[in-house]
């Protein structure tokens, strides 16, 4: 793992899931999901700026995460976008700390930041199947959630 992203996790996500106030543990929660989110939208290499505002929304309004919060998250994930990361510290502490219906509301989300751009990217569709597999998201949540994230299809 890069050593920023991997600093800002030390920092912002592993410290909160060690305290013993509850407050402490959701917002580190919040935080590796939002992380989980950005790795979706530069998956394909190329973050577009229709994932931008998916990802700010999905991180700002869905996690509760402040804006000077999701901004440094998402300048540190950016600056480092060209080397890879691990999942698993990430997918480990959603998969702990996120009940079944929290975790298929996220694979929603990494669905939404994939279906932004309105492209099909099979970089993306792969991470989103194994950010799922890792969060123990069965299946047919699994297919739950990208059709309610795509939409109602056209007539």
């Amino acid at each position: 793992m890069l050593q920023s992203i991997r600093r800002f996790f030390q920092d912002r996500v592993a410290a909160g899931v060690n305290e013993p106030a509850p407050e402490a543990r959701e917002h580190a929660l919040r935080l590796a999901a939002a992380a989980l989110l950005f790795e979706v939208a530069r998956a394909d290499a190329k973050v577009k700026e229709e994932e931008r505002v998916v990802l700010r929304a999905a991180v700002h309004d869905v996690f509760g995460i402040t804006g000077s919060e999701a901004e440094e998250l998402l300048a540190l994930a950016e600056e480092e976008s060209r080397a890879a990361s691990s999942l698993y510290e990430f997918t480990r502490l959603v998969d702990t700390g996120f009940s079944p219906e929290q975790k298929t509301r996220l694979v929603e989300l990494l669905w939404s930041i994939g279906f932004a751009d309105h492209e099909k990217d099979a970089h993306e569709e792969h991470l989103v199947r194994r950010i799922a597999d890792l969060l123990h998201v069965s299946h047919g949540d699994f297919i739950a959630a990208k059709i309610k994230a795509r939409g109602p299809t056209p007539a």
